[in-house]
């Protein structure tokens, strides 16, 4: 009986949550019409959208685990991913080498980006884009973003580059072969076949053109590559490793870094930033103003990674000269909470206990490293945690 009063609750509720979208969404049509867009574009647009209530979901849908760089890393470029990669590079090459002609881009990057966003267009997603983004907008935790995306994808179709049947994608509203967010899709992809419209779900010139013009625009530097595998010396400072500080290669160099395999650096005008993705254990990267830019398409230091290695391998460039450690495990919430109130006990001002490593977490990571003469990296990881277990027992 109670479990039949919770179904009926939740029906009655989706029901009131229905009505009160189909009421915000008259609004909207007026919204959008006042901006330009056409009245038959609007009938169509809307002739069947409700309230998607997996797209809010997934909205909502908070990892409790974060994925360790390895884990990430294993699961982004793999040996299908490269080979079929290198496969269609070969494929692809003339109209590849075309744009980067004109953009300035190296062709195994645009691949690179093609196979991460969609395993080369294997699957660009199946949510219908204008549904999602209208149950977006009607969401308020994100509202005026996605009510900008809607109109922007609502211009897409008003100027007929993709029929309203054929516009699905993510249930976050990123759309085609490198899964272009609407505002993206009008600025930045370009008509690589001369059609008269941009179609990145069926024309491989329409989205390598885009993802050109696009990386081009970000500030794509063609005299440079993305970044290079490195190793430290002994007694490093992991402090300097913070991902963001750019330096000469020079000043690299004097530090004592070499490239993985122990050559020297080369000796070249060019800034770099140390990364490192994971622990004291590797891998570190010197990463380039390129990397920045790959940054500037998916802002996540793992996504960038994998996208310039897959580039690399590509041209059959090495695999990484570092190895996942055994222990390579992902932290929840709950693992850096006890992390946290591990280091308080201890005497170390890690900051609350929220579940989040932050700068004050991780400051106090690296001084109850540099007491126990450990490698002082400052990073949270189940490593780390097994040793703060053993430092209260």
């Amino acid at each position: 009986m109670f479990a039949a009063s919770l179904v009926l609750a939740s029906t009655q509720a989706n029901a009131q949550s229905e009505a009160e979208f189909q009421a915000w969404l008259k609004d909207f049509k007026q919204q959008a019409k006042s901006q330009g867009i056409s009245q038959p574009t609007l009938d169509t647009a809307f002739a069947d959208v409700h309230l998607n209530q997996k797209v809010l979901e997934l909205d909502q849908r908070q990892p409790e685990f974060t994925r360790t760089f390895w884990q990430y890393f294993e699961a982004t470029v793999t040996d299908w991913r490269i080979n079929k990669g290198i496969e269609l590079y070969e494929e692809n090459r003339t109209l590849l080498d075309n744009v980067t002609q004109k953009y300035g881009v190296p062709g195994r990057f645009l691949v690179a980006f093609w196979g991460m966003e969609t395993n080369y267009g294997g699957f660009t997603g199946n949510i219908p884009i204008i549904e999602a983004l209208a149950t977006l907008a009607y969401n308020p935790r994100r509202s005026e973003f996605f009510s900008d995306q809607l109109i922007y994808a609502l211009r897409i179709l008003d100027e007929g580059h993709v029929p309203l049947k054929q516009m699905k994608g993510s249930w976050a509203g990123a759309m085609g072969q490198t899964q272009f967010m609407p505002y993206n899709y009008l600025r930045y992809s370009v008509d690589g076949d001369n059609s008269g419209r941009k179609d990145l779900w069926n024309s491989l010139p329409d989205v390598f053109h885009s993802s050109g013009n696009f990386l081009n625009k970000l500030g794509w530097n063609k005299e440079e590559n993305w970044g290079r595998e490195v190793q430290l010396p002994a007694q490093f400072n992991y402090a300097l490793a913070d991902g963001s500080t750019r330096r000469p290669l020079s000043e690299w160099r004097e530090l004592g870094i070499k490239l993985a395999d122990g050559r020297q650096i080369p000796d070249i005008e060019m800034q770099a930033a140390l990364l490192m993705p994971s622990d004291y254990r590797g891998p570190v990267f010197l990463v380039y103003d390129n990397f920045f830019v790959i940054k500037r398409w998916n802002n996540s230091n793992s996504y960038a990674l994998a996208v310039g290695h897959l580039a690399d391998r590509l041209i059959g460039r090495e695999p990484l000269v570092a190895s996942k450690p055994d222990d390579d495990e992902a932290l929840s919430k709950q693992h850096i909470s006890e992390l946290q109130r591990i280091l308080r006990r201890l005497g170390y001002k890690a900051g609350g206990i929220d579940g989040v490593a932050g700068t004050l977490t991780r400051q106090a990571i690296r001084e109850f490293q540099i007491d126990r003469n450990l490698p002082a990296d400052g990073f949270p990881s189940m490593h780390l945690l097994k040793t703060l277990r053993e430092a209260t027992h």
